[in-house]
């Protein structure tokens, strides 16, 4: 089995849409989603998500489940020092760097800030999420690896958003979200791809062969979006900070 997560492209965050280059980037992953057989579409309710897959579904000639887990990870905890709510990918590196828990794959849920706030439930809601397609798709969730009910090489595409992406991705391959989060950024319009591996019959773990790849975007001259990004350097007040 394959699994692609796909990050929506370029994205107008007042109008929950694509700017110009977001709708060519998703023009763009069309013409790459095309040529990989992809058997089942399930995607963010968000509508940058949606613009993303659009011109895929179209070209499919296909409908897309719509997973209110996919939108953006929206988990939230109580900033220390505003006491308002803040999101757990959204924090300075000095943060992380105040407790080795967060980079623990267990420890991490069970920190005091991650306590603070609804986090622990919505991360669970997307894992079981996650796991309930893969069910469907004839691998069960068994601890760190996949009970293999029905083998097969289906193909499939979850359109959704980086913070969510980084939780599937934590699930499937036991780290710690906080560190991808912190450590990862996937671009806008990229695909991460992981296939299983069943080296023991009845038994499968998921391997991540390609992570935020963008090669379709170089394929039509299109330059990255740095919409994931903050400043390569302090001093350049151009680069968002």
């Amino acid at each position: 089995m394959k699994l692609l997560i796909i990050r929506h492209g370029d994205p107008d965050y007042t109008i929950d849409s694509l700017t110009e280059k977001g709708f060519r980037e998703a023009e763009l992953l069309k013409n790459r989603l095309v040529k990989l057989n992809i058997d089942a579409f399930y995607c963010s309710p968000l509508g940058r998500a949606k613009a993303t897959a659009k011109p895929t579904l179209e070209a499919y000639n296909a409908d897309a489940v719509i997973c209110d887990w996919l939108r953006e990870f929206d988990g939230y905890a109580i900033d220390p020092e505003s006491g308002n709510h803040t999101y757990p990918w959204d924090r300075m590196p000095r943060f992380m760097c105040e407790s080795e828990d967060y980079y623990d794959k267990d420890k991490w849920i069970d920190t005091p800030f991650i306590k603070t706030g609804d986090i622990k439930e919505k991360f669970k809601n997307v894992c079981d999420g996650l796991d309930e397609i893969l069910k469907n798709h004839g691998y069960v969730h068994n601890g760190k690896i996949f009970n293999v009910e029905r083998e097969n090489t289906d193909t499939v595409a979850l359109f959704c958003h980086f913070g969510v992406e980084c939780v599937l991705l934590s699930h499937l391959l036991k780290i710690s979200p906080m560190a991808l989060w912190q450590g990862f950024t996937a671009l806008t319009s990229s695909v991460t791809t992981l296939v299983t591996e069943e080296r023991e019959q009845g038994t499968a773990y998921f391997r991540c062969c390609g992570f935020s790849d963008i090669s379709h975007l170089y394929a039509g001259n299109e330059e990255p979006s740095f919409q994931a990004r903050f400043c390569e350097t302090y001093s350049n007040f151009n680069e968002r900070h």
